[in-house]
């Protein structure tokens, strides 16, 4: 009985790579065509002359609220110079994380047939590290000073659990970030459940849209917090429903285990050893274990209230 156990395993487990690796060469097929528009680069070598022909073509990029000399102005700023000079230290060419956007674009078009594939703009924003990435339908804007490495000295003075994710390796994470949150619902009501399984949405379709990247870049964890939080995973839990903060909407839930912040705040002593967002990896593991465990497609789950999604996820986290 048990060698028959470990071979059925076994098989299972074969099927399931055969299925990720055809469908892997399916989305390889697919054609996700796009421009990567350095205007950072376009930007830092316009002149005053050159300007109104920069302006005639990223009209987007200029509001009409602000006159030229406010751009003038800017071509000559010591920190926008100094932004422009480390930008293109860090980023002299673009090529690896085209070939990895061109994955992510391969990988959403797959699942959403109807997604149309943005160009790219890559741009500098003053390290405005609450916008690090933008997606609309027809561009993507990624503020390349927002990733020059956490230890940058543009930095200094922005808390560390922000910082941490100022690196090359997270534009791509940020990007599927946005693009996925395009698909998600709003949460269908207040309780803590709702909007942990909102963003346990948006990390499972990071799961799909970016495979290629590790479960602790998905989340913008480092890998010390994604190692506390699966061996932590059936404490968390078991504090979540001894607490009854399942169904509880209190909006102060969503601070405490939801938002970015320096740690989770159980106000018990391990919260300094646990990583902020902890609600978040929970939700995700709740989604994931209802997309294991019932025949659904994607676009179903994404439509399906958090209560039916927990109810049939019958979610055990790892001891």
């Amino acid at each position: 009985m048990l060698k028959r156990f470990w071979f059925l395993i076994l098989f299972v487990s074969i099927l399931s790579c055969d299925n990720t690796s055809e469908t892997e060469a399916r989305i390889e097929k697919i054609d996700a065509n796009f421009e990567v528009i350095r205007f950072d680069q376009k930007f830092a070598e316009v002149t005053e002359d050159s300007l109104p022909e920069l302006k005639a073509q990223y009209p987007f990029l200029f509001p009409k609220q602000f006159p030229d000399s406010v751009w003038i102005q800017k071509l000559n700023d010591s920190i926008q110079l100094e932004i422009e000079a480390e930008v293109t230290k860090t980023f002299p060419e673009f090529s690896e994380e085209t070939d990895d956007l061109h994955a992510l674009f391969q990988h959403v078009k797959y699942y959403f047939p109807d997604f149309q594939i943005p160009d790219v703009i890559t741009i500098t924003s003053e390290v405005d590290y609450k916008n690090k990435a933008i997606y609309t339908s027809d561009y993507l804007f990624l503020s390349l000073d927002t990733y020059l490495g956490e230890e940058h000295k543009f930095y200094i003075g922005i808390q560390d659990f922000l910082r941490k994710n100022f690196r090359k390796n997270q534009i791509i994470p940020d990007a599927a970030n946005e693009i996925a949150k395009s698909y998600v619902p709003k949460a269908d009501s207040r309780t803590f459940l709702a909007h942990m399984l909102y963003y346990g949405k948006i990390l499972y379709l990071k799961d799909k849209f970016i495979p290629f990247k590790n479960d602790a870049e998905k989340i913008g964890y480092t890998r010390k917090e994604m190692d506390w939080a699966q061996s932590n995973e059936d404490q968390i839990w078991r504090y979540f429903i001894e607490n009854e903060l399942i169904y509880d909407t209190d909006s102060q839930l969503y601070t405490r285990f939801l938002y970015p912040a320096p740690f989770s705040k159980f106000y018990l002593q391990l919260d300094a050893e646990s990583p902020a967002r902890i609600g978040q990896y929970i939700g995700w593991n709740i989604v994931r274990a209802y997309m294991d465990k019932n025949d659904v497609s994607i676009n179903k789950m994404l439509n399906t209230s958090a209560e039916e999604i927990f109810n049939k996820a019958n979610y055990k986290p790892k001891k």
